[in-house]
């Protein structure tokens, strides 16, 4: 029970801080997500409603393995900010999905402002 109590408690936070956070073309959404066995990161413009960039442990090319731990979301987010750089996006707004600011989305989040991302 309480699993699906967790599960619809992070869908309303969700909701709440999407109605704040707004992604543009020049300040897209850094959105993430994890799941139990992976890490995934987009860059999105709300407005246009694409995904202008992303990146995750699913990636072939990323060369990561299928783990959802703090050491895999840093990379997930140095590789995010390095795809991201290349696309001339400098700035963007952080959304953590309604997950607690914590291990996981914080090495992502600190793994991108070193990759050259300014939240």
């Amino acid at each position: 029970m309480a699993n699906i109590n967790r599960k619809k408690n992070r869908r309303r936070v969700h909701f709440r801080i999407r109605k704040k956070v707004k992604g543009t073309e020049e300040r897209p959404r850094l959105a993430v997500h994890f799941s139990n066995k992976n890490v995934y990161a987009q860059l999105i413009d709300d407005n246009s409603g694409k995904t202008l960039v992303s990146a995750s442990t699913k990636d072939k090319k990323a060369g990561l393995d299928s783990s959802s731990s703090s050491a895999s979301a840093a990379k997930v987010g140095t590789i995010i900010a390095e795809r991201g750089k290349s696309a001339g996006i400098d700035s963007v707004v952080f959304d953590r999905g309604g997950f607690v600011y914590s291990q996981k989305v914080k090495a992502l989040a600190d793994a991108a402002r070193e990759g050259g991302l300014k939240f």
